[in-house]
């Protein structure tokens, strides 16, 4: 069977919000068949890094997730800014949440945290050669650790399930994989 993608018939807008925006889609599908009440999450595009100090650490961060009641254990990151590059979102984050700067920022993955629902990508970036530079200037809600881990520190972390952030499971499985080449 060949896929084909849906024809968009109509969409409409129920909620836009600065983080969240949800829209109802009608689509017509292979077949004629159509698609009442398709819901997508329009989300902004996110970075990730996968951040190593000049001593080879691994940077972490904790913090408090709401919808999940969880705290969670994730690589740094966050939402790109309008038109900004990815790559320069990385290193502002990166510079926001943790203070350090980096010498070298490599791009290894795009992924979709979810394209049966949301339309977003992640870009995630290797950094090495990280120097703390400046203080954490955090947004007005976040409230975070910075952690260090050695790399074999962070295998075990993710064989042991103790990284619950999808997302940043499989950053971090792209990003090992590249340190592992240096």
């Amino acid at each position: 069977m060949i896929i084909e993608k849906w024809r968009k018939l109509a969409s409409k807008y129920l909620v836009r919000e600065k983080w969240a925006t949800l829209r109802v889609d009608t689509c017509e599908l292979q077949g004629g068949i159509i698609k009442d009440d398709y819901y997508v999450l329009e989300y902004p595009n996110w970075v990730n890094a996968i951040a190593l100090t000049e001593e080879g650490k691994v940077i972490m961060v904790r913090q408090y997730r709401h919808a999940a009641d969880i705290i969670s254990l994730e690589v740094p990151g966050g939402v790109i800014d309008g038109d900004e590059e990815p790559e320069y979102a990385i290193k502002r984050e990166l510079l926001e949440e943790t203070g350090y700067s980096f010498k070298t920022c490599k791009f290894v993955a795009e992924l979709y945290p979810n394209p049966a629902t949301s339309n977003n990508k992640t870009f995630t970036y290797v950094l090495t050669g990280g120097v703390k530079t400046h203080q954490q200037h955090l947004d007005e809600h976040e409230i975070l650790n910075v952690e260090e881990y050695s790399v074999e520190e962070v295998k075990h972390l993710i064989r042991d399930n103790k990284i619950a952030q999808a997302l940043h499971v499989a950053a971090l499985l792209y990003g090992l994989a590249e340190v592992e080449k240096m």
